[in-house]
């Protein structure tokens, strides 16, 4: 009968007593809930990353649209959902940090319900101006305006709280002006508004603002990046401008509370390895953005930032959303 050693006996015990978790996966199909309409830069991004995501897990990862209440009820879904790893949530700031500020009746704890796996994407945002205000070429003729009748201006936005307001309010909240909101149910209302000429301005992301720019629908003054955009290489940021802001709105995914940490490890892989496909890549290039994956612990604390930095300007801006 062969001898082992003590050393060797406490190796097989170890690899036994950690088989069934490490054989822990994820059995599909997998679904990714977006927390907004289909054809938004949100719902683009799962999309790809779901494509990707089927070829890593090898099981079938499909997009879930749950829209309304400023993200919160697709994030509700997942917040209740079980935690197997084959329902996930593409979060967003909105979702974790803005609504926790301005939603007294949240039906989920942003924090507490859900395990962070990686940030997939930080999307850049331009301040542009539309039609109805062709005569401002530059951002200090757009402050001058501003400065010069308080409210005279209008600023569109894809909702009442909605990052795109908020950054908007950060923009006036370092530069001292005062604009009149005007919230729209989305994003592609908001800037179909803005190039029609209906409102005079908007915070959008850098490549929706690229594309309605190619043909001088709208002008874009500044990027909000903290550097230049590759994109838009001749645009400045705020910063270069004498405005000491960078704004982006975080992409990231999360499953429920509670998921199994080998689950969260495969998914954290997979999302990872996605981020590296050509297709990926393309789909981030069309949004000024770039891959940008997180530890679990990365993500936690990007969430946290931005939760002290939006949530201070809901609160002084006493923005409700119930």
């Amino acid at each position: 009968m062969p001898k082992f050693s003590r050393r060797a006996i406490a190796a097989f015990a170890a690899a036994v007593a950690t088989r069934p978790a490490t054989a822990q996966t994820v059995h599909g199909p997998v679904r990714i809930i977006v927390p907004y309409n289909p054809g938004g830069i949100t719902d683009i991004l799962a999309r790809a990353v779901a494509q990707q995501m089927t070829a890593q897990l090898g099981t079938s990862v499909v997009v879930e649209n749950r829209a309304g209440a400023n993200g919160s009820i697709g994030a509700t879904v997942v917040a209740r959902s079980a935690p197997d790893g084959t329902v996930l949530l593409l979060g967003v700031t909105d979702t974790h940090a803005v609504n926790p500020a301005a939603m007294r009746n949240l039906a989920y704890d942003a924090n507490r319900d859900f395990e962070p796996i990686s940030n997939i994407t930080n999307v850049p945002l331009a301040l542009a101006v539309g039609p109805s205000r062709r005569e401002l070429q530059d951002l200090q003729a757009f402050l001058a305006a501003a400065k010069a009748k308080p409210g005279g201006l209008t600023h569109a936005s894809w909702g009442v709280g909605s990052t795109s307001q908020i950054a908007m309010l950060r923009i006036a909240e370092a530069t001292g002006i005062e604009l009149l909101h005007v919230p729209y149910t989305g994003a592609a209302p908001a800037a179909q508004a803005l190039a029609a000429g209906q409102v005079d301005s908007m915070v959008l992301p850098a490549g929706a603002a690229e594309a309605l720019a190619r043909d001088g629908t709208i002008r874009i003054l500044a990027t909000l990046s903290p550097q230049r955009l590759a994109l838009l290489p001749g645009t400045p940021t705020l910063q270069e401008q004498g405005v000491p802001l960078s704004i982006s709105i975080f992409q990231a995914l999360f499953a429920p509370a509670r998921t199994p940490a080998p689950i969260l490890a495969r998914l954290h892989e997979a999302v990872t390895q996605s981020l590296k496909a050509p297709a990926m890549l393309e789909v981030l290039r069309a949004q000024a953005a770039l891959p940008s994956p997180t530890t679990p612990d990365g993500l936690a604390a990007l969430v946290r930032e931005d939760q002290e930095a939006w949530g201070r300007v809901v609160r002084a801006g006493n923005i409700r959303l119930d």
